[in-house]
């Protein structure tokens, strides 16, 4: 097969990755992609959201499968645009697509297929929005509905904070158009999940959970970022909680899209809020957000730990002729991956780049290495090209051993200013550490 990867972050290089083991005979083509994907098949300069240079692209190559990783041209009709030409692709529609790139979309999807999600109300002009603020009870958050990369998610511990923040978003204009209409929301506490189900619109398969680090910090302080670290599997999602998560969350929004002139096809993305006594397996769910693609990290943790022939099931559903003999896919032996994010300085607000990397050449037994921002110079170089560099992750038998081979290798992958979390995975290793 000739396979085509939209995209040039951690994520598709962890698809490129999975792409190779199961199918080495495959020829790859990322588009814009990476210095590590390049490693694995052909870079094709293109930008991620260049609908029309990518049809033309996929026609002009012969490509029998293109896999879009990020939002962005999914939102943009990419996926539309190559299934009307006639070719293969995995990912949803650009009206399916809505259930990220809008969270307004996304909460009346959700009420009115019944799926559990925090109370919220919408706005798109500033004085309704403060007014319902005043009257909020604290904390609360306040989301752009738009793409806004990650960072449009503001937990405000107070009135007046969420306030400011509405005001820089609709007034002000500091997501620009992602921010044109907010969300406030309901403040929940408890264990955030990241599940993620295959699907061709009809049948689902549900893949083992993950947990991502939001937080820049250890300790889970600092600014929102995309994304900071991700492990898998997550022992409190066991699979009558995955099984609770597609029948109450998962099945019925797929639904919902297909009666409303959406169905679905891709790979979904819920970010639960699990509501309960710690470790709650029998909380109450609730959702946070809707992704259309595989998360950056959690596909660089999630990818590693799944059975070889994965990526089959992208190309059966992109075919229509998907049949899984499972509703579930769990980790392969039990194994466990925790994925590391390393950070340029300044990141998220204003990244610095252009540092030099330096990569030992046995960066660490057990470990793979992703490349995200990234790029060589002419001189073969590698250096900081954006504000998450690598994701560094870690292989084990438990979370634990995953992530001390994930820290080891972190400490000696060098650049100027490095940031890193050194706590990804807490939660499963206080746990293990209980049990």
């Amino acid at each position: 097969m000739r396979i085509l990867v939209v995209g040039g972050g951690g994520r598709e290089h962890a698809l490129c990755w999975a792409l190779k083991r199961d199918t080495p005979e495959a020829t790859l083509f990322a588009a814009p992609g990476n210095p590590g994907t390049a490693q694995l098949g052909s870079n094709l300069e293109i930008p991620a959201t260049a609908v029309d240079s990518l049809v033309a692209a996929v026609r002009e190559r012969r490509i029998d499968l293109t896999i879009v990783g990020p939002e962005a041209p999914l939102a943009a009709g990419l996926a539309d645009r190559l299934r009307a030409a006639g070719h293969l692709v995995f990912g949803p529609s650009r009206a399916a697509a809505r259930i990220e790139s809008s969270k307004a979309f996304a909460k009346d999807v959700m009420r009115r297929a019944g799926v559990p999600t925090p109370e919220s109300r919408s706005f798109t002009a500033l004085e309704p929005a403060l007014a319902y603020i005043r009257a909020h009870t604290e904390p609360l958050v306040v989301k752009a509905s738009g793409l806004a990369a990650g960072k449009g998610a503001v937990v405000c511990g107070t009135r007046e904070e969420a306030a400011r923040t509405a005001r820089a978003m609709l007034a002000e204009g500091a997501l620009g158009d992602a921010g044109r209409e907010i969300v406030v929301e309901d403040f929940l506490e408890g264990e955030e999940l990241s599940v993620l189900a295959l699907t061709d619109g009809e049948r689902m398969l549900v893949l083992p959970a993950a947990q991502d680090h939001k937080r820049l910090c250890d300790g889970d302080t600092g600014p929102n970022t995309g994304g900071m670290g991700a492990y898998c599997p997550v022992s409190c999602a066991t699979s009558e909680l995955l099984e609770r998560v597609r029948r109450q969350v998962l099945e019925p929004t797929i639904r919902e899209l297909a009666q409303g002139g959406a169905p679905y096809q891709g790979v979904l993305y819920a970010g639960l809020m699990l509501v309960g006594p710690p470790p709650s397996t029998d909380g109450t769910l609730y959702v946070l957000e809707f992704n259309c693609r595989f998360g950056d990290p959690e596909a660089q943790a999630v990818l590693p730990v799944l059975p070889r022939g994965v990526t089959r099931h992208l190309a059966d559903i992109a075919a229509g002729g998907w049949n899984p003999v499972e509703t579930c896919m769990a980790a392969t032996g039990g194994g466990a991956a925790v994925a590391t994010v390393l950070a340029a300085p300044g990141y998220p607000e204003k990244p610095e780049v252009g540092a030099a990397i330096l990569v030992p050449r046995d960066v660490e037994p057990g470990t793979l290495l992703f490349h995200a921002g990234t790029f060589r110079d002419p001189d073969g170089t590698l250096r900081v090209h954006g504000g998450r560099v690598l994701t560094v992750t870690g292989l084990g038998e438990t979370v634990p051993q995953a992530a001390e081979r994930s820290a080891a290798a972190c400490e000696r992958i060098a650049f100027q200013g490095k940031t890193w979390r050194r706590d990804i995975g807490w939660r499963e290793i206080q746990r293990a550490g209980a049990a």
